[in-house]
């Protein structure tokens, strides 16, 4: 059964924003482009796609734990004992004739043995490097795919192709599909939101078009908080205004706009006086939300949190909160993991700044019993190159062949690993996952089909997984 949405009402941004202007009911156009349905009906509490999901889910929300930059394989979950006996030596050719290379290309090629030591850990005896300690305390709760590719070298188009499926710009991202599929349980939070932080090298700034919402309704899209000083824009009253003014205001607002459809009936005015309803209620909720202080002291020293900080560790404790509010999809970015050189110097940092937070999390919704339906996903728009690059210590350039990325709870078998790597890491060898199946076992974890699970867009069906083959990745599922 193919979903589509029928027809698409046109959006009006100079009425909304003339409208937020006068009366001080805004949250910013980022929040509110999320918040705005375009073709719901008001009275609807939307709770998802009619027939989803197609199956019983085993995750009922997703964390998204993104390590933007290309974090390396060969520096995180993948040992290859070969690649430190040819340290040094030039990069045989057989591996490399004929592949796409970024900044390396027309370049002397030579191995790049590991910057760091290996150890096995927990009863599965995975591989682990000493970057990451605290990932090898949960590593008998991850399946680590160490087989992943993708097809674009270089940031944009891979953030792209990860987020959406594609390199084309413009199409809807993973946590928008899923927000629209299956709505949000939430009555007062948008159903996708997204944090970044920064710690290292290089924090390149993430386009927004990364959480879009593409051609689905723009109440869909990932709305943005901001880690450190107001949440959302324009969040607070302004001065001289109550919470009572301002809710006397949305009433009276609300009904002229009633009293005005009932001889215009149109349907988009509706769904605004409803969205309007949500935009006040963020007005209550989202500050008590961020505010992490009113967590015990004992939760904020388990992540390392110091409220008000802006960290990926605060934004960690923040996503938790937000699951158990009833929010679908949380994505967090953490910007720092281009390490073209002083690698070594900067996986301290960023690893510093992330491993620890990353065991916090799992750690605290394995206590709360919610990491059996939570999906969290750690992971990067791609890996790094086994050959040497580098000004002022050894790094690493862009690599799309094979790198790994990770997923536990929600369904997801522990304590596994999943496909290989070649003996230097170059290529991906066996059990290849590319961006595709990675998104068709998510939708498979939360209950979806991801043929069946499409939106009718200029005389197409179009689907997350696009019209290449792509499958589900069963053997890591529990």
């Amino acid at each position: 059964m193919t979903h589509a949405i029928s027809h698409m009402t046109p959006f009006h941004p100079l009425t909304r924003r003339s409208f937020l202007t006068t009366t001080g009911v805004g949250l910013g156009s980022v929040a509110l482009d999320a918040l705005l349905a375009r073709d719901l009906p008001a009275a609807e509490k939307y709770r998802g796609v009619a027939g989803l999901p197609h199956h019983p889910p085993t995750a009922k929300r997703v964390i998204y734990l993104y390590m933007s930059g290309g974090p390396s394989h060969l520096e995180t979950f993948d040992y290859k004992p070969q690649l430190d006996k040819l340290d040094g030596q030039p990069m045989p050719e057989s591996f490399t004739k004929g592949q796409p290379i970024a900044q390396l290309q027309g370049q002397k090629l030579k191995v790049q043995g590991h910057l760091t030591k290996f150890k096995q850990h927990g009863k599965s005896g995975q591989w682990i490097s000493d970057f990451m300690p605290w990932h090898a305390k949960f590593v008998d709760d991850i399946a680590i795919i160490r087989s992943m590719v993708t097809d674009q070298i270089n940031h944009d188009p891979a953030h792209t192709m990860m987020n959406t499926g594609t390199a084309i710009s413009g199409r809807p991202s993973m946590g928008s599909w899923i927000n629209y599929g299956l709505g949000s349980e939430s009555e007062d939070l948008p159903g996708f939101v997204v944090m970044t932080s920064h710690a290292g090298r290089n924090p390149q700034p993430i386009s927004q078009r990364m959480w879009g919402n593409g051609f689905l309704p723009g109440r869909f899209q990932g709305v943005e908080f901001n880690s450190t000083g107001d949440p959302v824009y324009y969040l607070r009253n302004p001065k001289g205004v109550s919470a009572s003014q301002q809710r006397d205001l949305v009433d009276a607002v609300g009904e002229l706009d009633r009293h005005r459809n009932a001889a215009v009936k149109n349907p988009e005015v509706d769904t605004r006086i409803a969205q309007y309803e949500m935009a006040f209620k963020m007005q209550a909720s989202v500050p008590d939300l961020m505010d992490i202080s009113r967590e015990p002291k004992e939760v904020l020293e388990l992540y390392g949190a110091t409220p008000g900080d802006g960290t990926f560790a605060s934004n960690c404790l923040t996503a938790r909160r937000l699951l158990e509010r009833g929010t679908r999809f949380v994505q967090l970015y953490h910007r720092d993991w281009d390490m073209h050189g002083e690698l070594v110097k900067y996986m301290g940092v960023c690893c510093g700044a992330t491993d620890r937070a990353t065991w916090a999390l799992l750690t605290d919704l394995k206590r709360r019993d919610m990491l059996k339906d939570t999906l969290v996903i750690w992971g990067g728009e791609f890996g790094r190159t086994p050959m040497f690059q580098g000004k002022g210590g050894p790094g690493r350039d862009h690599h799309i062949k094979g790198f790994s990325t990770w997923l536990a709870g929600g369904g997801v078998k522990g304590g596994i690993g999943y496909g290989a790597t070649d003996e230097l890491g170059y290529s991906a060898v066996e059990n290849v996952v590319n961006v595709r199946d990675l998104h068709a076992t998510v939708l498979h974890l939360l209950g979806i089909d991801h043929m069946k699970f499409s939106v009718k867009y200029q005389g197409l069906d179009m689907r997350l997984t696009g019209v290449e083959p792509s499958r589900v990745v069963k053997d890591i599922l529990a």
